[in-house]
């Protein structure tokens, strides 16, 4: 069972702050790739033309970038993660938040990109396939105060 559990209202308040660290990550890991992309290049040129003259200013700077992004993915993992949050996939955006329903944890399942409120979730062990819509779901909702005239 999950130390932290949310209800549907409160996983939808901290969507939005989750929103901006999910994309602070997926950006960071983005920038990491680009960079073992780049400098798997050029260790396969050096490879084939048996050594070149590298711009070794350039280089660091790159570096100190990878490092720093992945400095950054790893601090907004974690603080994704001290929210009782799970992320589950960065390459799509996806986040699970474990809600008790007649006493079974499900996760509700939100993917980046998708409406500001969560509309599917899942079993424990369905995954991402299992996902089914937040309306067969039988959960207690909070109702909104109705608007006076």
């Amino acid at each position: 069972m999950p130390e932290k559990t949310f209800t549907f209202e409160e996983a939808n308040t901290i969507l939005p702050v989750l929103d901006s660290l999910l994309k602070r990550a997926m950006d960071a890991k983005q920038t990491m790739e680009d960079a073992d992309e780049e400098f798997e290049g050029i260790g396969h040129k050096v490879f084939l033309n048996g050594g070149t003259f590298l711009d070794v200013e350039y280089l660091a700077r790159r570096k100190a970038e990878r490092e720093k992004a992945i400095l950054s993915l790893k601090d907004t993992i974690d603080e994704i993660h001290s929210t009782g949050v799970q992320v589950k996939d960065l390459d799509t955006g996806l986040l699970d938040f474990p809600c008790m329903v007649e006493g079974e944890t499900v996760l509700l399942c939100w993917k980046y990109g998708e409406s500001h409120e969560i509309a599917h979730w899942h079993g424990m062990e369905e995954g991402f396939a299992g996902r089914k819509p937040i309306a067969q779901l039988r959960i207690k909702r909070k109702k909104k105060p109705e608007q006076p005239n």
